[in-house]
C-alpha cells in the first residue's frame, strides 16, 4: 500500500516566525472590535448573515469613497494616470459589492420574515456612506440629506458633499482646461442641484471618441467613468432583484416602496453625455 503524500504537520522551525510581536495581526486590524460588532436582535440563524453582508458592504463603500475622492483630486490636479489606477480599483470593489447579493439571496423569504420585524425602521436607504458616494458621482438630491437630520455629524458632512463638485464636474472642468467648449453654466452652476444633459458637453465627448489617438487620456478617463456607472447600475439591479426575490412587493423597512423605489433608481444616470455619445459614433 502506498503512503499518503501529504504531511500531518508542517515544520516551521526554519521559518523565523515571530511568535511574539510588537503589534499582532488582530491588533493592527482591530479585529476584536470588528468581530464583536455583530449584535443580532433576534435568535434567528439568518440574522447574522444579514448583518455581516451589510457591514462588509459598508466597508467596501468606505474604500470606494477613499479611492473616488482621491481620484477626483488627481483629476483636478491633472494627474490622470494616478486617477485611472484609483478608478480601476473602485470598479473592482464594485464587483465585490455586486457579488454580495449572491450570498444574501441564499436567505429565503421565510428566513428573512423570521427576524424582519426586529429591524424596526432601519434600512439601507439610511446609509450615509452610500448617499455620499451617490453625491460624489453626481446624483445630487437635497431631500436625501434629511434622512440624517438625527445625526448632525453625518447631516453636516453630506450637506457639504452635496454642495461640492461631483467627480463628473471635475472632469468637465478638465475638458474646459484642455480647450473644449464647455459652457460656463455647466462649470459655474449650483453643484447641489442635479446635473442635466448639455449638448455642447456631448459634442466635446464626441470629438474625443472620434479621435481617440489625439485625446487618448481623455478617452480613457471617459471609459473609466462608464465602467464605474455600469457597475453601479449592475449593483442597483442586483439589489432590486434580491429584494424582489426575498420580500416581493412589500414596502421597505425605511418607508420606501421597496422594489418600486429601487426600480426608479435604475433610470438615474451620473454621466448622461457619455451614454448619449455612443449614438454619435
Amino acid at each position: 500500500m502506498s503512503q499518503c503524500p501529504y504531511q500531518a504537520t508542517v515544520d516551521l522551525s526554519d521559518e523565523n516566525v515571530h511568535w511574539e510581536q510588537d503589534i499582532s495581526y488582530g491588533q493592527y486590524l482591530d479585529l476584536d472590535d470588528i468581530l464583536k460588532s455583530q449584535s443580532p436582535r433576534s435568535s434567528m440563524h439568518d440574522e447574522m448573515l444579514f448583518i455581516v453582508i451589510h457591514q462588509v458592504s459598508e466597508l467596501w463603500i468606505k474604500l470606494c469613497l477613499h479611492e473616488a475622492h482621491a481620484a477626483a483630486t488627481n483629476i483636478f490636479d491633472g494627474k490622470l494616470s494616478s486617477a485611472f489606477k484609483k478608478l480601476t480599483r473602485v470598479a473592482r470593489i464594485q464587483e465585490q459589492l455586486i457579488q454580495a447579493w449572491e450570498v444574501l439571496v441564499t436567505m429565503t423569504p421565510a428566513d428573512y420574515a423570521s427576524f424582519r420585524d426586529d429591524l424596526g425602521q432601519s434600512s439601507g436607504f439610511q446609509s450615509y456612506q452610500y448617499r455620499e458616494l451617490e453625491f460624489l458621482l453626481g446624483n445630487k438630491n437635497k431631500s436625501m440629506v434629511d434622512a440624517h437630520k438625527a445625526n448632525p455629524k453625518h447631516f453636516d458632512h453630506l450637506t457639504e458633499v452635496l454642495k461640492q463638485p461631483s467627480l463628473y464636474d471635475v472632469c468637465l472642468k478638465l475638458l474646459l482646461q484642455r480647450g473644449f467648449d464647455i459652457p460656463s453654466e455647466v462649470i459655474e452652476r449650483d453643484f447641489s442641484e442635479p446635473y442635466m444633459h448639455n449638448d455642447k458637453v456631448q459634442a466635446a465627448w464626441s470629438v474625443i471618441y472620434k479621435d481617440t489617438d489625439t485625446h487618448w487620456d481623455l478617452y480613457e478617463l471617459a471609459e473609466k467613468l462608464v465602467d464605474l456607472e455600469f457597475n453601479f447600475q449592475r449593483w442597483r439591479f442586483s439589489h432590486m432583484k434580491t429584494v424582489e426575490r426575498i420580500i416581493g412587493y412589500k414596502k421597505g423597512t425605511g418607508g420606501t416602496g421597496g422594489v418600486s423605489y429601487l426600480t426608479k433608481a435604475l433610470d438615474l444616470q451620473f454621466f448622461p453625455e457619455l451614454w448619449a455619445v455612443r449614438t454619435d459614433i
